[in-house]
């Protein structure tokens, strides 16, 4: 299958050029690599003008095409017709070999499937069960002989009747779904949600949705949003064969004021895209499941060392959360 690869980037050189290499040792080598550059200085262009990266294309945005969103659906723009598949990576990635080949073998086995996403090993906190070990569900999450252990957040919401009641990747209608991801069992699963860090979509869908304005921007959750649009052009799934890492480079991200009111006013936007006309049970449950995740965000400030971070995007969880009454996010 001929296939495109779209990675949108911003101030993060080092980082991109850690993932060119990983896809130079791919088993399987894109067709098309086109690299969306919004960084307002000029260091990722003279680094690829050193480096020379088989069918890569490089292109500089301007002010009115920046930001991830505009970015993804500018790179649309520029791919070649005859593209079946259009993948993202996130620039902070780094590809295990047989990544594409997983991709595209999981397209290629069902026609019903319009879009696939990866899974960050080095982010991948299961472990195999241990024989007679009494595990508390309100501690760890259970699934195919495997366990996670809980955070916080997921404890307190164990404990307090909140937790999701579907499995990894699914959206409850209260939204707030798991984030657990899944074990490396070597199968694949199928989802709600494809994360922006590594997903694939077959080129029928884009051709009749693209990236929403509304996450114009930072476009935090843009991904939530189009994985859930996607799914009336067929079902997303996860393979756990299409391995990669994810570093979370800290480079290019907004403040922690503006990134925790997008935590909040994108979270109820992406939570209407699912649910339109929530009946009480599920709206009493998204506000209340957002109360307690601002007050565990709160409690940092006494756990962690970047005390200023914690209560600053504390502050814009809770301005987030109180423009809702007054401003609700516009449904594009």
């Amino acid at each position: 299958m001929y296939f495109s690869l779209i990675i949108c980037t911003y101030l993060r050189p080092e980082p991109l050029f850690k993932l060119l290499e990983s896809l130079e040792k791919q088993i399987l080598y894109p067709n098309q690599v086109l690299i969306i550059d919004g960084s307002t200085n000029s260091d990722t262009e003279i680094l690829l003008q050193k480096n020379n990266f088989l069918n890569l294309t490089y292109f500089k945005v301007n002010a009115e095409d920046r930001g991830l969103t505009k970015q993804r659906n500018f790179g649309i723009s520029k791919v070649n017709s005859d593209s079946e598949i259009i993948c993202f990576l996130d620039d902070d990635t780094v590809l295990e070999p047989e990544y594409f080949s997983e991709i595209i073998k999981t397209f290629q086995n069902d026609e019903a499937v319009g879009g696939v996403g990866g899974v960050a090993i080095n982010e991948n906190r299961w472990k195999i069960q241990e024989e007679g070990v009494d595990y508390n569900k309100k501690k760890y999450y259970l699934f195919e002989q495997y366990f996670y252990p809980e955070g916080l957040r997921n404890i307190a919401r164990n404990y307090l009747c909140l937790a999701s009641n579907l499995g990894p990747g699914k959206m409850p209608l209260y939204s707030h779904g798991r984030t657990c991801g899944f074990p490396l069992t070597g199968k694949t699963y199928e989802v709600d949600l494809l994360i922006g860090m590594s997903m694939s979509f077959r080129r029928n869908v884009f051709n009749e949705i693209k990236f929403s304005k509304f996450f114009e921007g930072y476009g935090l959750y843009e991904d939530a949003d189009y994985s859930l649009r996607a799914l009336k052009f067929g079902k997303n799934v996860v393979n756990t064969n299409a391995k990669l890492n994810h570093f979370h480079d800290p480079s290019g991200r907004p403040n922690q004021f503006k990134y925790g009111k997008m935590v909040v006013r994108n979270g109820w936007y992406v939570w209407r895209i699912k649910n339109s006309n929530p009946e009480f049970k599920d709206f009493f449950k998204w506000h209340a499941i957002t109360i307690l995740l601002t007050m565990i965000r709160f409690s940092n400030i006494l756990t962690e060392k970047e005390k200023k971070a914690a209560i600053t995007e504390t502050f814009g969880r809770i301005i987030g959360w109180w423009s809702l009454l007054l401003n609700k996010p516009k449904m594009i």
